[in-house]
């Protein structure tokens, strides 16, 4: 199967339509490689050599930076009763134990106001936008060492649950003031191919000069249908909440996840870390 078609044959899968793909673009294999995305958390044993681990370490911190800033660190945890303590505060999630490599990406908003002093310059930005832009350099720099893992065979699985435990994360790994853990992310050689994620339709993601919410509930149900089918959920969220749905999707599972606190002590968390998000 050529680039083109397994780049159409992905995405038809991963939206419900058929995406248009020029045969002779260059670069289809990376763009092949992006189509076909799916989180492993399954893994085969076989370590990953350091300086591999390094190498997309620097891939990571290539990624585009908001003015430069380099808001972002990586904490590679390599201490076995580190990761079983971290894999022990997230016992549904076995495979941060089992993954060979888990690493952890933080949002620094603490080396900006410390070259300021060492600069003796003022530092009037003590305010959400510095805990915005160090969460985007650290979602980028995510983002960008997945990319290159996959490059290299490489499988991952991202772990924002880790800010349910974000304090003792913070203890754990002795993050100063400032700095705060964003994602966990598991890393190793699949031992599954994995499956392709259905995501909502791009008519209901992608606008053109404004943005529209046409047939919202009509393509949404469409959405729940077809993700469904492909992807079942294996059990209901909270049924001595909610009871049982005769059809339950994506939106009824998402709409009781929410129904629930998600992370109400993290704005405090992160005052509490020296961020004044106001």
């Amino acid at each position: 199967m050529s680039h083109a078609e397994a780049i159409r044959k992905d995405f038809a899968e991963r939206f419900g339509e058929e995406i248009s793909v020029d045969a002779d673009l260059s670069g289809l294999d990376e763009i092949a490689r992006i189509a076909g995305h799916r989180v492993h958390r399954r893994y085969d044993g076989r370590p990953i050599d350091p300086a591999l681990l390094r190498l997309l370490c620097a891939c990571a911190l290539s990624a585009p930076s908001k003015s430069d800033l380099q808001q972002r660190d990586i904490v590679v945890v390599e201490n076995p009763s580190t990761r079983q303590t971290i894999a022990d505060l997230i016992p549904d999630m076995p495979w941060i134990a089992q993954a060979p490599a888990f690493l952890v990406f933080c949002a620094n908003g603490r080396r900006m106001p410390q070259i300021a002093a060492l600069r003796g310059k003022p530092f009037p930005n003590d305010h959400l936008d510095l805990l915005f832009n160090a969460a985007t350099d650290a979602a980028l720099s995510l983002a960008t060492f997945i990319d290159a893992a996959r490059a290299v065979g490489l499988g991952c699985c991202p772990i924002s649950v880790i800010r349910d435990h974000a304090a003792r994360i913070s203890e754990l790994l002795t993050l100063p003031e400032k700095i705060i853990p964003y994602a966990g992310l598991c890393v190793g050689w699949p031992s599954t191919r994995g499956r392709i994620s259905a995501r909502l339709p791009l008519a209901l993601t992608v606008h053109v000069d404004r943005f529209r919410e046409d047939d919202f509930a009509a393509r949404l149900a469409a959405y729940d249908a077809r993700r469904a089918a492909l992807q079942p959920y294996a059990a209901q969220r909270d049924p001595q909440l909610w009871g049982e749905a005769a059809d339950y999707g994506w939106s009824e599972d998402k709409a009781r996840q929410y129904a629930q606190p998600q992370r109400a002590g993290f704005g405090a968390y992160v005052r509490a870390r020296g961020f004044n998000p106001e």
